[in-house]
This record gives structure tokens, C-alpha cells and sequence, in this order.
């Protein structure tokens, strides 16, 4: 299977360090956050080049990791306007130069209508949903220029909080440079989890032929809350999810998240038993 991580969930070390650290793992992709792995460096908007995503990528490419995901997760529905505009523009750097990297997808998830990003039911109302298709547009008519997918995340505290909101984001932005990142767990809540083999067939039947990506994650209840947990160590039903992604999507990227050290190698272990017994 092709199986990765989320680079920033190894320890925070220099670029060679970290292509080697994920190399040693078997690992083949990387979702690369460049704020978060770099943080030493000048990554903020305007400070992407050629020559900077050249030598990223360069790194990786030695060791033939590919860079599936260039993470640029922003809020797009901001409340103040000027925020978001710059939110917009960073992410539409990283689609500018992603070829540069070896990558082909931006992803984000959606953002929040309150600017500290805590949980707030007024993300479910129609408003929120529809600027974030405005934004969404803004972003894949850039992406359109370029030869780059955006790739959106849904997630239950987001606008995008069911499979039916993220079939209706397709539709309404009509493009195929317009594809899914799809996480299982993102969908779920503490009162919803039991029936989350409903919810991942859902979501496929939806929009199955989208997803270009896999979230891979798992999930325990504490105190009534759900909490995100490392792969293999949950409640998520990887039998169920390798069932359906497998013959749909042969080969698609898994990208670990929310999984680090100790627990990174017993994770890749589980995922690659419940692939090939799927």
C-alpha cells in the first residue's frame, strides 16, 4: 500500500533528518505542513520560490518519499475579511509552487466563523456553507491554472460536517481539480461513532470517485468526548474502511495522522495487515 505520514507528527528536526527518520519507517508519502516542520523557517506568505520548493523537494525525492499533500490548512470563512483574503493568498502561493515540490495537492479543511477556531454551532448554518464555497471557488480557479487539486477535508465541527454537505461543496464547484481528502474519524462524533460503518458507506456512495487522498487516524470515547488516538490503538473499524477504499481507489495514499512515536511503527504494522486482508 502506499503509506505515510503526516511529517510534522515525527519530532521537529532538519529537513535530511526527517526524510531519513521517514524513509527508515518504509514509508513512501508525506503530508508536509511547511510551518510546522520547518518552523525555523521563513515560510509565511510571500516567502515561497522555485528554488525553495526545488530543494524540499529534492530531499524527498532521494529517497523516493513522495510529497502526496502540501498541508496549507487555513480558515477560509474568517469573520474579519482581510484575514481571510490572506488566508486565501497563502494558500494560493502553495498551489502556485507545488509543482516545484512534486506535489500535485493543496489541502485544507475549512475553517471555522470564529476566529479562535473553537467549537461553535454556528458553523451549521447555511451562510458559513456558502462562503465556503466562495472561497473554495477562488482557491480551484487558481489551482485551475496551475495543473493542482485542492484538497478538502470535511469535518463535524466545520461547515463541511456531513457526507451530504461535502457531495453538495462538489457540486456547486464545478471542477475536477476540486477532490476529497477523506478521514473516517473526522466524521464522527461521541454520539455518532456506533453507527460509523452508516456514515463511511455514505460518504464513499457520495463521493467515492473523489477522494484523492485517505486520512488515516483512530479515535477512543473519554468522558463522553471523542478523542483522536493513534492508528490501531481505537474504536474506528479498519476492516470496514479497507473494504470499501481498496477496490475503489488501488493504491491510494494513507496518511497517518495524530499517530507519533512510541506508537508509529505497531500503527504501520496495522494498517498494512488490515490492507492486505481486505
Amino acid at each position: 500500500m502506499n503509506l505515510g505520514i503526516r511529517a510534522h507528527d515525527i519530532s521537529n528536526r532538519p529537513l535530511e533528518e526527517l526524510v531519513e527518520e521517514v524513509a527508515s519507517k518504509g514509508l513512501s508519502a508525506v503530508q508536509l505542513a511547511l510551518g510546522k516542520s520547518f518552523p525555523d523557517l521563513n515560510t509565511s506568505l510571500g516567502s515561497l520560490s522555485p528554488g525553495f520548493a526545488h530543494h524540499i523537494g529534492k530531499a524527498f525525492r532521494k529517497h523516493d518519499i513522495q510529497i502526496a499533500v502540501l498541508g496549507c490548512y487555513i480558515n477560509m470563512i474568517h469573520p474579519d475579511l482581510e484575514e481571510r483574503q490572506k488566508a486565501l493568498d497563502r494558500f494560493k502561493e502553495h498551489i502556485r509552487y507545488a509543482r516545484d515540490f512534486g506535489c500535485s495537492i493543496v489541502g485544507t479543511e475549512t475553517g471555522n466563523v470564529n476566529a479562535k477556531m473553537g467549537y461553535t454551532v454556528d458553523n451549521f448554518h447555511e451562510k458559513p456553507f456558502l462562503d465556503v464555497v466562495e472561497s473554495v471557488k477562488e482557491l480551484v480557479a487558481e489551482a485551475e491554472k496551475f495543473g493542482v487539486i485542492v484538497g478538502i477535508e470535511a469535518g463535524v465541527n466545520h461547515p463541511l460536517y456531513t457526507p451530504k454537505l461535502m457531495r453538495r461543496l462538489l457540486d456547486l464547484v464545478d471542477s475536477n481539480n476540486l477532490q476529497v481528502i477523506f478521514d473516517p474519524v473526522n466524521l464522527l462524533t461521541a454520539e455518532t461513532y456506533e453507527n460509523q460503518e452508516g456514515i463511511i458507506e455514505e460518504a464513499i456512495d457520495l463521493f467515492g470517485d473523489r477522494i484523492a487522498i485517505v486520512h488515516a487516524k483512530d479515535f477512543v470515547i473519554e468522558n463522553g468526548k471523542l478523542e483522536f488516538t493513534a492508528v490501531g490503538k481505537g474504536l474506528l473499524n479498519y476492516d470496514f474502511v479497507m473494504k470499501l477504499i481498496k477496490p475503489i481507489k488501488p493504491q491510494i495514499n494513507f496518511l497517518m495522522e495524530s499517530t507519533t512515536e512510541p506508537y508509529i511503527d505497531d500503527s504501520i504494522a496495522f494498517l498494512r495487515e488490515k490492507y492486505e486482508n481486505a
